[in-house]
């Protein structure tokens, strides 16, 4: 008999597992996958290691800090500052047609950006920023509501408003054309107040530390473990059945599979809303050059464009793909230290927003078709925004939404979840709690922390 069972070896999984075991609960968590990290994973072609979702590690505040998520998550773990070995941004870009704002980590280069690009829109900016510091993310109440209309309401000018959209939407957003205006004032946080960071090996080393400290403490990790239904008695869960036929018992459930693929799994629910679940999906393509990206005079860290002076979030409606918007990622571009030394290979990752339904069903031969097709019609998207790089390519990958759904399980290959977020992470039985993007936290620091809040709120209080 297990204290927690946790569904899912992802960031907030592990986390809230660490949290737990550090209790001495006895904890098992099951990854149907046959590795780890969920949508922050990585894997190996060709000689090289490849993150699936790890543009940057979003909440970075420096050594030392003590407020914030990164330090929050640090003591909640009991884990060192070295333990993750963040190198920060050099800086990014939001790129639309006419105009871009540069910024970094702090609010310093976008407040100077606002101010010489929208002069106009000063004072405003800075009551908007008073509207983000005064929003309370511990009252759930405060959740919704449309962002669109709060900037409408502050900000004059249409074009700044759609360009602080774009970046915090493609980094948070599972809501189609408007956000919740709780995850605006999340996201804007996390990635304009205080930045985006990397460890020189990826993600592979947030995801080692993670697992090396959960073991370290008696916790259980079975790979190659999906769930196949969760068993229910007299009104509460208690345990599950594996895809091979075993069974397994726990006091409660933890699961970070999502809302709806969570309360598919129970036996108790003959019907689920499957509408319920998100639509945004992407697709990524990652290519290897024969230099560095900043020798081909790109040097920024993350480029968040748009075509048009309106951008669009939404699930393509008559296309793989959409072109209009994207985002353009070199993980070469943050000043690690000079005891790592460089990248093995200069690295270019463009992300475009993907129909899922479409890819999903396109026979094996022409998906692997489609995939070359739109490298080429995402890499011609991108080089409007930064120097063209297509003479330096020496090896190629692209994934899209059946790779998304393979490695989280989520319906539709939806990377931040369902729209409508479960902040307590309840479910309709008392034992039963979401964590992760179907709770509301998304991105590492986000997934970790809400493994961590969940474990706290509902499994160390009885």
């Amino acid at each position: 008999m297990y204290d927690t069972i946790i569904i899912g070896a992802g960031m907030s999984g592990l986390a809230a597992g660490i949290r737990l075991a550090h209790f001495n609960q006895r904890v098992c968590i099951l990854e149907r996958h046959y590795t780890i990290g969920g949508l922050n994973s990585f894997y190996r072609l060709g000689g090289r290691d490849y993150d699936v979702g790890l543009h940057a590690v979003t909440n970075f505040t420096p050594k030392g800090a003590k407020k914030g998520p990164l330090a929050r998550l640090l003591r909640q773990l009991r884990f060192k500052w070295e333990d993750f070995a963040l190198a920060p941004q050099i800086g990014s870009t939001i790129a639309f047609p006419d105009v871009q704002l540069h910024f970094g980590n702090g609010l310093e280069v976008l407040e100077a950006e606002i101010a010489a690009k929208f002069p106009a829109q000063k004072d405003a900016f800075q009551r908007l920023l008073a509207k983000i510091i005064d929003y309370d993310d511990l009252n759930e109440h405060n959740f919704g509501g449309s962002t669109r209309d709060v900037l409408a309401e502050t900000i004059s000018d249409p074009l700044l408003v759609e360009m602080l959209l774009c970046p915090l939407m493609w980094y948070g957003n599972a809501r189609e054309h408007d956000m919740d205006f709780g995850q605006f004032c999340i996201m804007f946080r996390s990635i304009l107040m205080e930045g985006f960071a990397r460890p020189f090996t990826g993600v592979r080393l947030i995801l080692k530390n993670l697992v090396r400290r959960f073991r370290s403490l008696g916790g259980e990790l079975k790979l190659r473990s999906g769930v196949e239904r969760i068993k229910v008695k007299d009104g509460k869960a208690i345990g599950v059945a594996l895809d091979n036929g075993e069974e397994l018992e726990g006091r409660r459930i933890l699961s970070s599979a999502g809302l709806v693929e969570t309360i598919r799994l129970c036996e108790d629910i003959t019907e689920v809303d499957g509408q319920q679940a998100g639509q945004m999906s992407f697709t990524e393509s990652i290519s290897i050059l024969d230099k560095p990206p900043k020798q081909l005079g790109f040097d920024r860290t993350i480029v968040f464009y748009n075509d048009s002076p309106a951008f669009h979030w939404q699930k393509p409606t008559d296309a793989l793909c959409d072109m209009r918007t994207g985002v353009i990622c070199s993980p070469n571009n943050y000043m690690y230290d000079e005891s790592d030394g460089d990248l093995p290979d200069g690295v270019i990752r463009i992300t475009s927003i993907a129909d899922s339904d479409r890819w999903m069903a396109l026979p094996e031969d022409e998906y692997k078709l489609e995939k070359l097709r739109w490298y080429d019609r995402t890499i011609a998207s991108a080089v409007r925004f930064i120097p063209d790089f297509r003479g330096h390519v020496i090896e190629t990958d692209m994934f899209t939404p059946n790779t998304i759904r393979r490695f989280t399980w989520h319906d539709n290959g939806a990377v931040y979840g369902a729209p409508e977020k479960r902040l307590d992470g309840t479910t309709h039985l008392p034992n039963l709690f979401l964590c992760g993007t179907d709770q509301g936290f998304v991105g590492i620091i986000g997934s970790i922390v809400s493994g961590i809040s969940i474990a706290n709120q509902h499994c160390l209080r009885d």
